[in-house]
C-alpha cells in the first residue's frame, strides 16, 4: 500500500515514514510545497493530510489533485506520530 502524507513537521518526517514502515507502506511526505507538486503525489491509495501545521495552498493542491485521481483523503487535525499511526491502523483494516 502506498500513502501521501501531507503537512505535518519538518523534522518528523522520517518519523512518519518508519510508523508507515511498521505498517507494510510506502510514504512519500510533503511538509512543504514542492516544485511540480501535481506530479510527484503520483497514484497513492490514499493521502492523509496532518491539517494543523500546513498551509491552506498545500492543502487545496493536494484536495485536488486527490479528487482529479480518484484517491481517497484522510483528514487528522494533529500532526504527531500517534495520530498519523491511528489513521494508518484505521487504512489498513479496511
Amino acid at each position: 500500500m502506498s500513502i501521501v502524507i501531507v503537512g505535518g513537521h519538518d523534522r518528523m518526517s522520517k518519523q512518519y515514514i518508519d510508523v508507515c514502515k511498521k505498517y507494510n507502506c510506502k510514504a512519500k511526505v510533503f511538509t512543504q510545497m514542492e516544485t511540480r507538486f501535481r506530479d510527484k503525489i503520483g497514484k497513492p491509495d490514499a493521502v492523509i493530510l496532518l491539517t494543523d501545521v500546513v498551509s491552506h495552498k498545500l492543502v487545496l493542491a493536494a484536495k485536488k489533485e486527490a479528487d482529479k485521481k480518484n484517491i481517497t483523503v484522510i483528514r487528522s487535525h494533529k500532526s504527531t506520530v500517534n495520530s498519523l499511526e491511528t489513521v494508518i491502523q484505521q487504512i489498513a483494516s479496511n
